[in-house]
């Protein structure tokens, strides 16, 4: 630390668990940064990076006390393994498969070996439902590597994602989706801009490629006058709602008329969906962090409004599953909806980093879709 100290007029030293951030306002002899300033950075055994304020040169330097614990990337890939193969399942049965919807339930567990690899070659050889595993596995792993790779960038302890397998009878699509640990704090309000955006928007260029692709393959149906898009599971048919970017894509690419999706179609629809509900501005959601990011104390104000918005919109469109959801995210925020301050709540947030904040709501405004799914 005395090797760059020298540059800095003043400076403070904040430890926070394993990690040790420095805010330090530089000499104006070496802003810019100056050649000698630029070698020891280059010396500096971490992340670094400007925060102006006030015109100040604020640099910002963060810095692990602790060498990293090894990542269990063994449970990481089985975890990825066993949620692709029954993201696989789900899109067997989506795809017409006649495959055991009951498995691994409903049956004699002597036998479940080798039941399990006549499920397997039964998915191998058909095939079916590979497309639409592979297409959602490839938008849940970018919405988290998203998230991974920014916090990274900024010294953040980040773990990788954990992959949430579940068997198609309790939820057909076959997963519960995935998440990352943060396991060091958040500096400042930058950092939760650009770790919060990444996520929603790298899964929503995935999930955009998979939806055009998928509706170049879907066909055009007469008007069954429940939905503009449907999917068929387990011989019923599921109505899907639309949102603004869902009804322009459909539109472009699959012209007029009711929709059969195509898989592929479906797992860009989901794409969308679960970046519109990780951007609902609320608590510990990528939302919230966007918002509080935006805003920051007065997200406090906003949440508990949009999250009863949540409860109304469960009644007024009787989609039950937004009480669900608003329940979820009080469990996860330990019964707030309020955005928990980050380290140093007085620094603002750039304003180079105000558009990246209002075009990630705008995103959320764009696959908001208020009843997204609905039976007949």
């Amino acid at each position: 630390m005395s090797s760059i100290s020298k540059f800095f007029l003043w400076w403070r030293t904040i430890v926070v668990r394993d990690r040790e951030v420095v805010d330090a306002v530089v000499d104006p002899a070496h802003r810019g940064p100056s050649p000698e300033l630029e070698a020891a950075l280059a010396e500096w055994p971490g992340p670094y990076y400007w925060a102006e304020r006030d015109g100040e040169g604020r640099l910002v330097l963060i810095r692990a006390l602790t060498p990293p614990k090894p990542e269990r990337w063994f449970l990481h890939g089985i975890l990825f393994l066993v949620t692709f193969f029954t993201v696989w399942m789900g899109g067997a049965l989506l795809a017409g498969s006649a495959l055991p919807l009951a498995f691994p339930f409903n049956i004699d567990f002597s036998v479940a070996p080798r039941l399990l690899l006549d499920l397997v070659s039964e998915l191998v050889t058909q095939r079916a439902g590979l497309d639409f595993a592979m297409a959602l596995m490839a938008i849940l792993l970018a919405h988290e590597t998203g998230h991974f790779i920014m916090a990274r960038r900024y010294g953040i302890n980040a773990s990788p994602p954990y992959f949430l397998p579940a068997p198609p009878i309790v939820n057909f699509i076959g997963t519960f989706g995935a998440f990352i640990r943060l396991r060091s704090p958040i500096v400042d309000r930058r950092q939760l801009m650009d770790v919060g955006a990444a996520g929603p928007w790298a899964g929503f260029v995935v999930a955009m490629v998979a939806l055009v692709v998928g509706l170049s393959r879907s066909l055009v149906v007469p008007d069954v006058g429940a939905s503009d898009q449907f999917v068929v599971l387990a011989n019923f048919q599921l109505y899907l709602g639309d949102s603004p970017i869902m009804y322009l894509t459909r539109r472009l690419v699959a012209g007029e008329g009711t929709v059969l999706l195509h898989p592929l179609a479906f797992a860009g629809w989901l794409g969308l969906f679960v970046t519109m509900l990780n951007l609902l501005p609320l608590g510990q959601l990528d939302g919230g962090h966007i918002l509080y990011a935006l805003i920051g104390r007065w997200q406090a104000t906003i949440g508990p409004v949009i999250w009863m918005g949540l409860i109304a919109l469960g009644f007024v469109q009787g989609q039950w599953w937004w009480w669900i959801w608003a329940a979820f995210i009080l469990i996860l925020g330990r019964g707030r909806v309020a955005h928990p301050q980050v380290l140093d709540r007085y620094r603002p947030l750039p304003v180079s980093r105000r558009p990246v904040g209002w075009a990630t709501l705008l995103l959320f405004v764009g696959t908001f879709s208020p009843i997204p799914v609905h039976y007949f």
